[in-house]
């Protein structure tokens, strides 16, 4: 009865993220103040993705290089660039701006992995480049940021690296360790760990809700537009790039998915850590946008399903 519940929480992420964020609006006092422990929350998120891998997921890394090499580039490229020239086409904010190249920056999304299993996508190659992306995050991230946003405005790139080793990387490896040496144990109560990260996500997009509640009927318009470019620009992306490899149609749809969702929950608290509450609004609007236009995608794909190739 209780897995049944947690999956059925887990599923329907999306719900949860929009109901939690209009009471964030209309009632901000909770969820801001619990602001301070923002960071401890996102390590917790990494920690319950952690838990759930295995040796399988990385096994199959070493097994396609090439194809998760292909999309990695396409994680790290597409959308960061597609939201630097949507920057200036749109003349946005400087605080704007780097909230919105820092969130393409980010790595793929734990929701991109459920995503591709409702679209008949390809699972297991959604899981390696999720891995892999939120890996080489801790370089790329705070790098790409400050490639393309620093004549905007200051870039830490060291003190962003530190906190996404202190965020992502370590609490991840842990949450790995702990089930891989308590494999047992930790199986009885696995279907935990994914409603727990996504508890702390939906809490993160209403924190940046209820510390913007004041700004949000100024930017919001032109920031949702940004977004949905972007994420659509980023879908259509990887599906080509898959195509122009002769990747089979799981494998497209998968690119496709990945190049679209990023890892928005990182990319708000990287902003609120390093840049303020009005730059992490592109992340907390980005979570809605990619999470809907991922989630339609998976409906139409799911009636037209493919044998593995």
């Amino acid at each position: 009865m209780l897995k049944r519940i947690l999956s059925f929480y887990t599923r329907y992420f999306a719900v949860w993220v929009v109901l939690c964020g209009a009471i964030a609006y209309l009632r901000p006092g909770p969820f801001a103040a619990l602001a301070p422990y923002n960071k401890l929350f996102f390590s917790l998120t990494m920690f319950g993705i952690g838990a759930v891998l295995e040796a399988e997921d990385f096994r199959r890394i070493v097994q396609r290089p090439v194809i998760v090499l292909i999309g990695t580039v396409v994680q790290f490229t597409i959308m960061p660039f597609a939201a630097f020239a949507l920057a200036r086409l749109f003349r946005l904010g400087p605080e704007i701006t780097v909230g919105l190249i820092l969130t393409a920056a980010a790595p793929g999304a734990m929701a991109s992995n459920v995503i591709s299993y409702v679209a008949k996508a390809d699972i297991a190659y959604s899981v390696s480049l999720t891995t892999v992306s939120t890996l080489l995050c801790p370089v790329m991230t705070p790098g790409l940021t400050y490639l393309l946003a620093h004549s905007r405005l200051e870039v830490p790139f060291w003190a962003m690296a530190l906190d996404v080793m202190y965020m992502v990387v370590t609490p991840l490896l842990v949450g790995f360790a702990v089930r891989h040496y308590f494999k047992e144990k930790v199986e009885k109560i696995a279907s935990i760990f994914p409603a727990i990260s996504v508890t702390f996500i939906i809490f993160i997009c209403s924190l940046v809700i209820a510390l913007n509640r004041q700004r949000l009927a100024e930017v919001t318009g032109m920031v949702l537009v940004v977004g949905v470019i972007m994420n659509i620009f980023g879908m259509l992306g990887g599906y080509w790039v898959a195509a122009a490899f002769r990747m089979d149609e799981r494998q497209r749809r998968t690119l496709s998915i990945e190049g679209g969702m990023q890892n928005a929950g990182l990319g708000t608290v990287l902003a609120l850590e390093h840049f303020g509450e009005k730059a992490a609004m592109p992340a907390a609007i980005f979570v809605f946008v990619c999470i809907i236009t991922g989630s339609v995608m998976a409906a139409v794909w799911q009636r037209y399903p493919v044998e593995a190739e």
